[in-house]
């Protein structure tokens, strides 16, 4: 392994430590990466960068003063942050060649909480246009492509961040999740992704589709540095021990979350589910069903209302004017403008009806899970995160599914989606390559607020399952 290897293959965590002892120079860690990110450059996982402020940032951080120990947990690392996710100095467009001039004054919150860590900033990333897709294919700037074949999608909407990890650009890496938006890039790339509880982590200074279920997440190539970015976030534990894994009950919600898995994922499913009942788990069948139809009931009157009067707030907060009209017009992903285009139609979302799902249809859905746990003892849900692997670039609209065709939106975010209209934990974890040498994920949910447990036995999953794949280019 040659030295630039070595180190693009250091977790954020073994990065900030060493650098924090005196052992390795931030100047040689981040020349290592943007090496990396120029390699990468053809699968488009990048929108900006300024490698130039980025080095002065780290002659600067080099010449100063070590810190104490534990002061700084991300010291000297280099994050990429999802380009709908405020960073001063960067532009924030969304995706959009129409918020290509807007370049914001504050930092959203999330950012200043790592910038207070030590984190610097490698760039900003590819996203589906205004995050309103799962594939990562954006018509304007280009698609993220998967490390593991770029012909296919990264997955959304978060994708140039999956790119840039799986092809060991960045260790970690910041993205947001609405219904899926990390964990589904994660499942599609070998990775870790994780949703925090709604509201655990701030959420000023991202371009929102919904309040209610939008966060930011975490993205990374191990838990432990999920782990370690929540802490700089939310104040969670520096360290988590892996949580034991015998005698721990974990929900199999065969309905809904079980259904119709691509046979590849459906086989590397079964594998990690017997990886876990070896490894001492208690494997309890239980019925979400429920959960599933309250979400393809409820979640587009919820999202779909919200997404302008959110964005009039978010552009009032950078004092931009703000026009929904030529915003909508503006869009160039042909799966992403009949979105924008219902909003203006008769199929625009009435008060009514995006009372009832708010106020009936997704309480119905958070008291199910809150039943699900309770009834059943369980710590966490198991199943696949998507129920197929990564598409072909251009299958935008539909794609196959156990050989018939189906919603590419649908299908992607069928696993993922209630997670996110309940503002539950969630986190995908790299189960291994299905045939085809396309990864799979696995996600695990849990109870609301259970977000250092949750990791912890993220921590003790991950160890039972297959390694995380590593790209062909980089291998």
């Amino acid at each position: 392994m040659n030295r630039i290897h070595a180190l693009t293959d250091l977790s954020a965590r073994e990065a900030a430590e060493q650098m924090a002892r005196g052992e390795l120079r931030t100047a040689d860690y981040v020349d290592a990466l943007l090496r990396r990110s120029t390699a990468a450059a053809s699968l488009g996982g990048l929108l900006h960068q300024d490698a130039q402020r980025l080095r002065s940032e780290v002659l600067a951080l080099d010449a100063a003063p070590r810190p104490a120990a534990g002061a700084r947990a991300l010291h000297g690392v280099p994050l990429a942050f999802k380009d709908n996710i405020d960073v001063v100095g960067f532009p924030t467009t969304a995706g959009s060649p129409w918020m290509a001039d807007h370049r914001p004054r504050r930092a959203a919150g999330v950012t200043q909480r790592l910038l207070a860590a030590g984190a610097l900033v490698l760039g900003k990333t590819n996203l589906h246009e205004w995050s309103q897709g799962v594939t990562g294919h954006n018509h304007a700037f280009g698609p993220s492509r998967n490390p593991f074949d770029p012909s296919r999608i990264s997955g959304g909407s978060s994708g140039g961040n999956a790119t840039l990890l799986g092809m060991r650009a960045v260790p970690a890496a910041i993205g947001t999740d609405t219904g899926g938006s990390v964990r589904v890039p994660a499942a599609l790339c070998g990775l870790v992704g994780f949703r925090p509880t709604i509201g655990r982590w701030p959420g000023d200074g991202l371009v929102p589709i919904s309040p209610t279920f939008d966060t930011a997440g975490a993205m990374a190539r191990n838990v432990d540095d999920c782990v370690l970015i929540d802490h700089a976030i939310a104040d969670g534990p520096l360290r988590l021990a892996p949580a034991p894994l015998a005698g721990v009950r974990l929900g199999v919600p065969q309905r809904y979350f079980w259904d119709e898995i691509d046979p590849p994922v459906a086989a590397l499913a079964q594998d990690a589910l017997e990886r876990l009942r070896s490894a001492g788990a208690v494997l309890v069948p239980c019925d979400l069903g429920e959960a599933g139809a309250l979400f393809q009931q409820g979640s587009m009157s919820i999202s779909l209302y919200e997404i302008l009067p959110a964005l009039q707030a978010y552009f009032a907060r950078h004092e931009r004017p703000f026009d929904a009209r030529a915003l909508a017009d503006a869009v160039v992903s042909p799966d992403v403008r009949p979105l924008f285009e219902r909003l203006f139609g008769p199929g625009a979302i009435g008060t009514p009806a995006y009372r009832h799902a708010l106020g009936v249809l997704r309480p119905r859905m958070q008291e199910a899970y809150r039943r699900c746990f309770a009834q059943n003892a369980i710590a966490a849900l198991v199943f696949p995160t998507s129920p197929l692997c990564a598409a072909r670039i251009g299958e935008d609209v539909e794609v196959m599914l156990c050989g018939r065709p189906v919603s590419a939106f649908s299908a992607y975010i069928r696993n993922t989606g209630p997670a996110g209209m309940a503002g539950l934990p969630a986190l995908s974890l790299p189960m291994g390559l299905a045939r085809g040498g396309l990864p799979a994920g696995m996600e695990l949910t849990g109870p609301a607020g259970s977000d250092s447990a949750l990791l912890a036995l993220a921590l003790a999953i991950e160890a039972v399952l297959p390694p995380a794949p590593v790209a062909p280019a980089i291998a």
